[in-house]
C-alpha cells in the first residue's frame, strides 16, 4: 500500500506597498488570507500589521521574523515542504529590498517552491500620494550604504531628469553632502516625505541647502524627490490635502457602529479612535418582547417605528431565536428616524416606507406621520421597540395622531468601562482633535466614564437634541449637520476644518475658550 503523499507548501514574498492598507493587491490579500504562517520585520508599519489582523482573523498567525536572512529563509522553506502556506510581508516592494531578497535566495537554495508578489515602491507612491509626478525621466535610488553611493552619478541624474532616493533619516546629512560634492546647485528643489502613504505622511519643500533642518522631526525611512515635479505639488498634492488629514478624532460610540464612522472618518484624512461608550444588552424581563414578536405575527400592528439600529438589530434577533425571517413584516408599515437605522431595515432586503424629510428626529418623524384613519385602517396600534429610556415625545404624538403604541423595551444601554488611562488623558489635555457625538447618551457616558473633552477639541454633535445635551455638560458645540445622519455629520465637521485651515492661512486669528489652531495633533512635531 503506497502512503498519501505530503500537500506542498509555498513561500510567497508580498510586497506591500509603503504603509496605506488600500494600496494591498488582490493577490496580496489573497496570500494573506490562506497563509498558515505570516512573517514580517519590525520595518513593517504598523498599519500594514493590523490590516494583516483583520484580514487573516487570527493575530496568532503573525510572527514578528528575529533570525538572519539566510535562516529565515530556510525556516520558509522548511515549513512549506511540511505543506504550509507561508507569506512573508515587506513594506514596498520585495526587490529592491536588501535582506528581502537574501531571504528569497535562501529560499530557492532550498528548492522551495516560492512566489513574489509585487507592491507599489516608495519612490512611486510618494510620486502620486505627495503629488509630485517623475517627469519622462527619473531615476530611483533605494540607499542601504550611504558610503556606496557616487556624486557624479547622483549629480548627472539629476541633470537628466528628476531623481528619487529612499533613505535613512540618518543618512541626510551625508546625502547632502554628497550632493553638494557631485556639483548639483544648492537651491535645486528638494521635497522630503516621511511616513509615506501613511495616516501622517508629511511633506516637506525646500533646497539641497536646507533639506536637512527641513526635515527635523522625521524618523525612519524618508523619501527625498530632487528636481522636476517638487514644484507640482501645490497643484496636484491631494493626501496631504484631504479636508481632516491629520486630525485625531475620537469616535464614542458601540464599537459595531465605530466602525463605519472610522472607514467614512480615514476617506476624509482622518485618525479615527474608537472608544465604546455603551454596551448593548437584553431588557431586563424579556415578557414585552416576546408578546411583541407574536403581535407582528398574528397582525397585531398597523406600523412599527424604529428610533436606532439597535432597535432593528434587537428584533432581528428575536426574529431569529423563533425561526423568523424578513416575511414576518408582511403587510407592515416600517418607519425609520434615520438613514443609519434605515440602511439597518435594508439590510433585510426591506425598503421603509416612511423617513423625516427634514429633521432626523423623533419631532421630524411626527411631522410626516400619517393620522390614524379608522375606515382606512383596520388595525391601529404601532409597536415602538427602543431603549430602555423613555420616549415620551414619540408616543405622545403618536396617541394624538389617533394611534395606539406598544411602548416596548427591547435593549438596554450600559454604560461601558472606562477607556485606558492613556486615552482618557488625552481626551482630557487636548490630545484630540475633534470629538463626534452621534446621541445623548454618547455624550453623557463618555463624560461619565473619561471625562470632559478639552476646550481644544472640536466638538460635532448629530442633532439637535445631541448639541443640547452637549451644551448642557459645558462643552461648546462647533459642528452640526442641517441633517442627522453619520455622513452628513462628518461632511460638517470637514466643513468646519477647511473654513479653519482658511483662517489660519489668512493670518493670526483671536482663540476663543481655548479653540484649536495649531493644527493636527498628529502632525504637530513638525
Amino acid at each position: 500500500m503506497t502512503s498519501a503523499r505530503k500537500p506542498v507548501g509555498r513561500v510567497r514574498f508580498v510586497g506591500t506597498g509603503p504603509g496605506d492598507p488600500g494600496l494591498l493587491t488582490k493577490r496580496a490579500l489573497d496570500a494573506i488570507r490562506e497563509a498558515d504562517r505570516i512573517y514580517y520585520d519590525r520595518s513593517l508599519p504598523q498599519s500594514l500589521i493590523e490590516a494583516a489582523k483583520e484580514i487573516a482573523g487570527d493575530d496568532t498567525r503573525l510572527k514578528l521574523i528575529e533570525s538572519s536572512p539566510s535562516d529565515q529563509g530556510k525556516l520558509m522553506a522548511a515549513a512549506a515542504r511540511e505543506g504550509e502556506h507561508i507569506t512573508r510581508l515587506i513594506v514596498g516592494d520585495a526587490y529592491p529590498n536588501r535582506l528581502a531578497r537574501a531571504e528569497i535566495k535562501a529560499a530557492s537554495a532550498e528548492q522551495a517552491r516560492f512566489e513574489v508578489i509585487p507592491g507599489m515602491s516608495h519612490a512611486q507612491a510618494v510620486s502620486v500620494y505627495a503629488g509630485m509626478p517623475p517627469g519622462e525621466i527619473r531615476t530611483v535610488i533605494e540607499i542601504d550604504d550611504i558610503a556606496s553611493v557616487e556624486p557624479l552619478v547622483i549629480a548627472d541624474a539629476i541633470k537628466r531628469g528628476s531623481l528619487t532616493v529612499t533613505a535613512d533619516v540618518s543618512d541626510l546629512s551625508s546625502l547632502r553632502d554628497i550632493l553638494l560634492s557631485g556639483g548639483v546647485p544648492g537651491e535645486t528643489a528638494v521635497a522630503v516625505t516621511g511616513d509615506a502613504t501613511g495616516e501622517t505622511e508629511y511633506t516637506t519643500t525646500s533646497s539641497v541647502d536646507t533639506f536637512v533642518e527641513a526635515a527635523l522631526g522625521y524618523a525612519g525611512q524618508v523619501v527625498l524627490t530632487i528636481g522636476p515635479g517638487v514644484d507640482d505639488r501645490h497643484e496636484l498634492a491631494w493626501w496631504e490635502g484631504r479636508p481632516l488629514y491629520g486630525w485625531k478624532v475620537l469616535i464614542p460610540r458601540t464599537k459595531e457602529q465605530a466602525g463605519i464612522m472610522s472607514e467614512r472618518l480615514r476617506a476624509y484624512g482622518a485618525i479615527p479612535c474608537e472608544v465604546p461608550t455603551i454596551a448593548v444588552e437584553p431588557p431586563r424581563t424579556p415578557a414585552q418582547m416576546e408578546r411583541a414578536i407574536k403581535g407582528l405575527v398574528d397582525g397585531r400592528y398597523a406600523w412599527i417605528v424604529f428610533t436606532s439600529q439597535n432597535s432593528v438589530k434587537a428584533i432581528w434577533e428575536k426574529f431569529k431565536e423563533h425561526g423568523l425571517d424578513a416575511r414576518a413584516f408582511g403587510g407592515l408599515r416600517i418607519a425609520c428616524i434615520g438613514e443609519a437605522t434605515a440602511d439597518a431595515v435594508r439590510e433585510f432586503g426591506i425598503e421603509p416606507e416612511l423617513l423625516p424629510t427634514g429633521q432626523q428626529s423623533s419631532e421630524g418623524l411626527l411631522e410626516v406621520f400619517p393620522p390614524h384613519d379608522p375606515i382606512l385602517d383596520m388595525v391601529g396600534r404601532v409597536l415602538l421597540p427602543r431603549a430602555d429610556i423613555a420616549t415620551e415625545t414619540l408616543v405622545q404624538g403618536l396617541s394624538e395622531r389617533g394611534w395606539e403604541v406598544d411602548d416596548v423595551t427591547a435593549y438596554r444601554t450600559v454604560r461601558a468601562s472606562p477607556p485606558a488611562a492613556d486615552i482618557r488623558d488625552a481626551i482630557k489635555s487636548g490630545g484630540f482633535d475633534a470629538v463626534l457625538f452621534t446621541s445623548s447618551s454618547t455624550v453623557r457616558n463618555l463624560v461619565g466614564i473619561a471625562g470632559k473633552p478639552h476646550q481644544r477639541t472640536v466638538v460635532a454633535c448629530i442633532g439637535p437634541a445631541t448639541a443640547d445635551t452637549a451644551t448642557e455638560f459645558g462643552l461648546r458645540v462647533d459642528a452640526k449637520p442641517e441633517n442627522a445622519s453619520v455622513p452628513d455629520l462628518i461632511e460638517a465637521l470637514a466643513e468646519y476644518a477647511t473654513e479653519l485651515k482658511q483662517r489660519l492661512a489668512e493670518g493670526p486669528i483671536k482663540t476663543r475658550r481655548g479653540q484649536k489652531v495649531q493644527g493636527p495633533t498628529a502632525l504637530r512635531f513638525r
